[in-house]
């Protein structure tokens, strides 16, 4: 995914959210966890098992990246909900 092409102005404004979203309560939280689970992983199985895997909050697994970043969704779902967890089951 390339650059988005936005004014100074409307980039400054969007770094200010991007930065506010990413310190948010919510987010913390996630960090902290997936930080824990991964150095619980690296004790467990070593670091290369880690390669190109992220923890996805929605399955409580490691994914892949391409997985995980891209929605594990199917297209008429919507990303992040609890029918994404029961999807994920099946």
């Amino acid at each position: 995914m390339g650059k988005q092409k936005l004014s100074a102005e409307a980039a400054k404004a969007k770094a200010v959210r991007d930065l506010k979203a990413a310190n948010s309560p919510d987010r913390k939280e996630k960090r902290a966890d997936s930080q824990m689970k991964r150095r619980a992983a690296i004790k467990k199985y070593g670091p290369n098992w880690l390669n190109g895997k992220h923890y996805d909050h929605n399955t409580c697994k490691f994914t892949s990246a391409t997985h995980n970043l891209g929605g594990t969704q199917n297209e008429s779902l919507k990303d992040g909900t609890k029918a994404e967890n029961e999807q994920s089951k099946k």
